[in-house]
């Protein structure tokens, strides 16, 4: 592995985690919509800070996208106050107008600067061991992991430092004002990491990855767990799965970095959505599988229990007698009858149905569930 493609690495899983905390929190309080906003409007941010500065390399630019984003979020909330459109449609209002209008300034008044629409959405790693860190002559590796790095940092250093703030207004923004907390305040603190961190990650990743790496991982560690602090440790591994198996996957297809590390979140999540121990949807078919037989097998002894020693008895404990009065598949009544009788609550007597003493028991148990 040469030095640039270990650089390489290193810038795309210092993204990855950078990308993964506040979108783990994002995730939490059901607005991963508002990511993909602030990854698209902050371009607005850094035209009308470059037209300023006239200065790529300026870190004015990554303010003015803060702005920007945060403006997003203090639209899309004065939309949606009215009551007359429901956020999702306030976001899908207030974005692509600002994002609009940012296209529109670069091709009309920056088509002769490196600042274009393709290379902020799709962005390229490849690049990024070319931009070097050189403080005094000293070559230090990329600007990007620099950078990054400096946003991971001051992410991890506000979660550390607004941890219980954060959770209590993520989970109950009503105990958050109890305990004097500013719910408001929060948010737009959290919407502030989320411009700041996708505008670091725009010149090496792009904004497409920027979303793909703020929703997927928090949503692949959601689905294994429900502890707040395993969910961000999760989001972060996941995050640097990706971004490393995205590298090796991009390298074999001699394809785009980004879009192979957004393919393999995707990738990633539909495996956690699968396979999750408790969550995944192979787990809930088996779980409703097992539920569905054991509501028959209920049913099928409290029917017994309920005409056991009536005169219609010997009637209503005929097993295709049952099969009309419950509606039931002559193929699934002798599946239900045999699970049934293989736990020894009920016995054979040719066409008819005898409840054993734990049969007893267990209908009673059930007719009261």
């Amino acid at each position: 592995m040469t030095p640039a493609q270990l650089e390489v690495q290193l810038v795309a899983v210092v993204v990855a985690a950078a990308c993964a905390i506040p979108g783990a929190f994002l995730m939490l309080r059901r607005m991963s919509m508002m990511s993909d906003a602030i990854s698209h409007t902050v371009l607005l941010g850094i035209v009308l800070a470059f037209f300023i500065v006239a200065d790529l390399r300026s870190p004015l630019l990554i303010a003015g996208a803060a702005i920007v984003g945060l403006a997003t979020v203090a639209l899309v909330e004065v939309v949606n106050r009215t009551g007359l459109v429901r956020e999702d449609t306030a976001i899908g209002l207030v974005f692509p107008a600002l994002f609009s209008i940012a296209v529109i300034l670069i091709s009309a008044l920056a088509g002769d600067v490196h600042l274009d629409s393709d290379a902020v959405l799709l962005g390229e790693l490849a690049f990024a061991p070319f931009n070097r860190f050189t403080p005094f002559g000293l070559d230090l590796g990329p600007v990007a992991l620099w950078v990054m790095g400096g946003i991971l940092l001051i992410n991890v250093a506000v979660c550390g430092a607004f941890y219980k703030e954060l959770k209590v207004a993520t989970f109950d923004a009503g105990l958050a004002t109890a305990l004097g907390f500013s719910p408001a305040l929060i948010h737009y603190g959290l919407m502030g990491m989320v411009s700041v961190t996708a505008v670091g990650a725009f010149d090496a990743v792009g904004s497409i990855l920027v979303v793909a790496l703020m929703i997927g991982p928090p949503a692949a560690a959601h689905l294994l767990t429900d502890r707040l602090p395993r969910l961000l440790g999760l989001s972060v591994a996941i995050g640097a799965v990706c971004a490393i198996g995205g590298y090796w996957l991009a390298r074999a297809l001699d394809a785009n970095i980004a879009g192979a590390m957004a393919t393999v979140v995707g990738v990633v999540f539909v495996l956690a959505l699968l396979l999750a121990p408790e969550r995944g949807l192979l787990v809930t078919a088996r779980r409703r599988g097992r539920q569905r037989w054991e509501f028959a097998r209920q049913l099928l002894l409290i029917h017994l229990a309920t005409h056991e020693g009536t005169p219609a008895a010997d009637d209503e404990s005929r097993i295709d007698h049952m099969q009309r009065h419950m509606r039931w598949q002559p193929d699934f009544a002798e599946r239900v009858v045999q699970s049934t009788a293989d736990r020894g609550l009920v016995t054979r007597d040719a066409d008819r149905l005898r409840l054993t003493e734990p049969g007893r028991h267990a209908a009673r148990l059930a007719s009261l569930t």
